[in-house]
């Protein structure tokens, strides 16, 4: 046999290729409930002392599990901006330039080619049934070269607990961007083959905890240059005759029934007003005066008589068609999004106007200032994680949560660049604080700053040098027109399950009992600004709490 070095470790470890990685105690006894995704490393290197250049090997599995199970390879992506050089807690893995692991390929067909003294990392999911049986099952991989040569083993085992992970309760929403799928795959707005790209992309989003989906109805005034457009995503149809208006709804109905087959079950309707202060309408396009036009953009006031006459003749129709869609009561309002103290006076006009034909709807919008909430202006806050502290204080309810580029100092994010467990903490911190909702504002970004231009996600990770790498986009756009996930996907996705198990070991314990588990043996609370540092404090707070589910009578 020859030597190969083989390494089993947890999600929670981010393997460089010129880094050997430290084995992991907490990974050698996997305990994973029905219902939950297991998800584990395996780290490969060719040990540089055998004097070859390189060599492909191939990696099989025998396991009763194995209907069960998923082999990736956890590729590296180039990050020229790990973080903002002059915003960082030093809680980084790396502040320079370089390769960090993100990106999950289907394992290539002839084999892992590993090059000495680099490592390679295998990522494995292992997706549990809800009728799975419980009881502790082998995994065997073997590492064969091509001619069938066995060169190294590995031999581990998982135990499936008799307690089901219940379903999620937090809303969870990442825009979604329609106009970047068309641009990047070349493709028509709303052609066959967008509709599609649009499904895979939408299916893989909720396969992954994303429950609340940004939905069109006009294109979205997100991330745009004042005066410039993003390429129009438009599902209502409009149109203007002798100055009524009359839509058509098929778009909107057929972007409802492809969200709920994906198993999306809320929809947020993009925002009435631009973005950073509510000024202007956003682009609507309509059949008027003969042609297809733009009837409202930048240069319309948000508040002038025109744009308003518009919204009461369409808000009534749109309402009564979500209506017989039978997501009325699924259904989220926006404003305008990150709207400040300045904008106050405005803000609150608009939703004075509104209210008068989508009172019946929960309307929020994201914003860092309490005093903007007090004021009334926002029923439904989504609160910056470093700005959330006057909020919790105030008990607010309902409370979403949110971060983006801004929150890169002492929170949870998800950079490239920052260690696992601070993108998985995430998870704890929401379940201590009952939030109900999470936002973050790019699920499939490929444009560069103000939707300037098209970037290829794969060498462009901070959209052309603007925001710390990774912050735009959760997955990459395959050839074939579907998503693949990124290591950062996986992470927020089982900090997600681990707010569901703890809800479940409340229903049986109490919250009380689950909050001395939390914080068992800290110094300080959990907060969302302190929260321990290390992949140990969360592998084994899972450990716990999967043995007192383990515990439980069935």
């Amino acid at each position: 046999m020859q030597a190969l070095k083989v390494k089993l470790l947890s999600p929670l470890a981010k393997v460089f290729l010129d880094e050997e990685p430290f084995a992991d105690p907490c990974t050698q006894c996997s305990s994973v409930l029905k219902s939950e995704l297991l998800s584990f490393q395996i780290s490969v290197s060719l040990p540089i002392e055998l004097g070859v250049s390189g060599q492909q090997v191939v990696c099989t599995v025998q396991s009763p599990l194995l209907p069960y199970l998923r082999l990736r390879l956890l590729e590296q992506v180039p990050v020229a901006m790990p973080s903002y050089p002059a915003h960082t807690d030093g809680d980084y893995l790396s502040q320079k330039s370089g390769l960090f692991p993100d990106l999950l390929l289907p394992i290539p067909k002839g084999g892992i080619h590993l090059m000495a003294g680099r490592w390679r990392t295998l990522w494995v999911d292992l997706d549990i049934p809800c009728d799975a049986a419980a009881g502790v099952f082998p995994i065997d991989f073997t590492f064969s070269d091509t001619q069938g040569n066995l060169l190294d083993t590995l031999h581990h085992e998982v135990t499936i607990i008799d307690q089901q992970l219940p379903p999620q309760k937090l809303l969870y929403t990442r825009w979604f961007y329609c106009d970047c799928l068309a641009d990047y795959y070349q493709t028509e707005v709303f052609s066959e083959k967008h509709w599609q790209i649009i499904e895979n992309f939408v299916a893989a989003a909720a396969k992954r905890g994303i429950n609340m989906l940004l939905t069109p109805l006009f294109t979205p005034p997100l991330d745009t240059a004042i005066g410039e457009e993003r390429p129009t995503v438009q599902l209502i149809g409009v149109t203007r005759e002798n100055g009524s208006y009359s839509f058509d709804f098929s778009l909107l109905e057929r972007w409802v029934t492809m969200a709920e087959r994906c198993g999306i079950a809320y929809f947020e309707m993009s925002h009435f007003f631009t973005q950073w202060g509510a000024t202007s309408a956003p682009k609507i396009m309509a059949a008027a005066d003969g042609k297809y036009q733009r009837i409202f953009g930048w240069d319309t006031a948000s508040d002038s008589p025109a744009y308003r006459g518009f919204l009461a003749a369409f808000l009534p129709c749109l309402t009564q068609e979500l209506h017989r869609l039978g997501i009325a009561g699924q259904t989220y309002f926006h404003i305008s999004d990150e709207p400040n103290e300045h904008h106050l006076e405005l803000y609150l006009s608009h939703k004075k106007f509104l209210e008068q034909y989508i009172g019946e709807f929960p309307c929020f919008d994201a914003l860092s200032n309490y005093a903007f909430y007090e004021k009334g202006a926002v029923a439904c806050p989504v609160a910056a994680t470093d700005h959330i502290e006057p909020f919790l204080e105030h008990e607010v309810k309902p409370l979403w949560a949110y971060y983006c580029c801004g929150q890169n100092v002492d929170v949870s994010n998800g950079f490239i660049a920052m260690p696992a467990q601070r993108t998985r903490i995430l998870g704890i911190q929401l379940y201590k604080y009952a939030i109900d909702g999470f936002l973050q504002w790019g699920y499939n970004s490929y444009y560069s700053q103000l939707s300037m231009e098209l970037i290829n996600p794969f060498l462009y990770t901070h959209a052309d040098g603007v925001f710390p790498g990774g912050d735009s986009f959760l997955v990459y756009p395959a050839p074939d027109g579907t998503p693949y996930e990124s290591m950062r996907l996986m992470l927020f996705f089982h900090g997600l399950q681990d707010l569901r198990a703890l809800q479940l070991l409340e229903k049986y314990k109490g919250r009380e009992y689950v909050m001395q588990l939390v914080e068992e043996g800290l110094n300080v609370p959990v907060t969302f600004k302190q929260f321990p540092r290390s992949a140990d404090y969360l592998l084994l707070l899972r450990n716990r709490v999967n043995r007192a589910l383990a515990a439980l009578p069935v």
